[in-house]
């Protein structure tokens, strides 16, 4: 149950939204004035300090804010290469919980889209959420005695997407360090994504979709949803019962049971990935429960990332062994990707060549045997490391890479760190990419 204040009004216009950012904006500079004026009498004093206060400042600012702008505090959260340390503990907030909404905002929004109040639908309807997160929050009812999962989307969150990622753009390109044109991509690919998300006749839709298609999956379960009592801002769904992956592990669960948890998340996501070529983009452990009975509950498909073959191929090709054997046709993968550029010189060709290929087979690891040990930390620490060094490298200050890497690096990364934090032993074999050995080079 969220015990957090609750929130009354939200900023819903541009001119409300934008004042919160330049107020945002002052708080930050006077934080670094604060930071600069004590390290003129202590030369020694790190940024730590710095760093929590900004952090503090705008997870407040943007968790009242909702939308868009806390959906990406979320998404850096995951990548725990982008931020300092102070970001991502406090961002991982949002992960579980924002403020919520108070109850005349609720029954506002019911009656803006179905004309009637919650009560007038459902036999009970319990108007103090269970969850708040970055798009909307959950509430418990009750109708013809199923319990339901009913989730709302927060006020103006859908239509203030583009201007709310304008004006978080100056807090990601100081936090970030990303070139211009780099940023540009990641924040279009991201708006792509958000306007899906906020869509939620959409998300019902692909609910459906998705959970008839996995629905042969071992130890996997979906709620069941209801077209008929959801519309674009309002979703019914059974409720699933359940413990959150902190909640979970706090239970000290067995290792087999780890075990079985993650071959279950394993499956999900390399299923979808490899035979549906589209996948739950979104793995941030609020959006999985696991029941008493020991399975994996999916409860949220608001973010879906479909794959073109032409990135599919060439980039899951690379995490077969084989084809790292011929180099010739791994940059023509690369060139196929936009790892390697049309006008790279035969240095930063072969500059680039080498560095893709050492990352791929880091992250092609758990690919290439049958079995893996997601608990242990030396594979991570490589990892990361490998990405921190990456990050500091000029070479890398140019945009590389098809915008869908974005998502799909997302969605990767974010599973190995469910499955890190599950201390779990799966079996990586049970759906395998689609391999090509041969690239037609493109005619350019």
């Amino acid at each position: 149950m969220s015990d957090t204040k609750e929130q009354s009004s939200i900023p819903t216009s541009k001119v409300e939204r934008s004042a919160k950012f330049v107020t945002t904006g002052f708080k930050v500079g006077g934080n670094y004035i604060k930071h600069y004026s004590k390290k003129l009498f202590n030369p020694d004093m790190d940024r730590s300090e710095l760093n929590e206060d900004n952090a503090a400042d705008i997870y407040q600012s943007l968790s009242e804010l909702k939308g868009s702008a806390l959906k990406v505090a979320q998404m850096l959260s995951m990548d725990k290469n982008l931020l300092p340390q102070a970001y991502v503990d406090k961002f991982t907030q949002s992960q579980y919980n924002a403020p919520p909404l108070s109850g005349p905002l609720i029954i506002q929004t019911f009656k803006k889209y179905f004309g009637k109040s919650p009560a007038q639908i459902y036999d009970q309807f319990n108007i103090k959420s269970s969850n708040a997160a970055s798009i909307g929050q959950v509430h418990q009812a009750e109708l013809n005695g199923k319990k339901l999962a009913v989730k709302i989307q927060y006020p103006g969150v859908g239509d203030s997407i583009s201007s709310d990622l304008k004006l978080v753009k100056p807090f990601a390109f100081r936090l970030l360090g990303m070139s211009e044109k780099e940023l540009d991509v990641y924040m279009r690919e991201v708006e792509e994504r958000l306007l899906e998300e906020t869509d939620y006749e959409l998300e019902v839709r692909r609910s459906i979709e998705f959970s008839n298609a996995c629905a042969n999956l071992n130890n996997i379960v979906f709620p069941k949803y209801y077209p008929e009592l959801s519309g674009r801002r309002i979703i019914t769904m059974d409720w699933l019962e359940g413990k959150h992956l902190r909640e979970f592990l706090a239970t000290n669960p067995s290792q087999e049971l780890r075990n079985k948890i993650g071959q279950a998340l394993w499956d999900f996501y390399n299923f979808q990935q490899h035979e549906l070529r589209a996948v739950h983009a979104d793995p941030h452990p609020g959006n999985f429960m696991i029941t008493a009975d020991e399975k994996l509950g999916v409860i949220d498909f608001g973010c879906i990332k479909e794959m073109p073959n032409d990135f599919y191929y060439p980039f899951f090709s690379l995490t077969s062994t084989n084809l790292f054997d011929n180099k010739e046709e791994t940059i023509k993968a690369f060139r196929k990707l936009e790892m390697i550029l049309p006008n790279d010189t035969p240095a930063q060709v072969e500059f680039y060549y080498t560095i893709y290929k050492q990352m791929i087979s880091l992250f092609a690891k758990p690919y290439i045997a049958d079995t893996f040990d997601f608990s242990k930390t030396g594979f991570f620490d490589e990892l990361f490391g490998f990405g921190e060094k990456i990050s500091k490298m000029p070479e890398f200050k140019q945009a590389r890479g098809v915008k869908h890497f974005i998502y799909v690096n997302r969605t990767n990364f974010g599973l190995y760190n469910i499955l890190h934090e599950l201390k779990a032993q799966v079996k990586t074999d049970t759906y395998k990419p689609h391999v090509v050995e041969r690239f037609e080079v493109d005619a350019n």
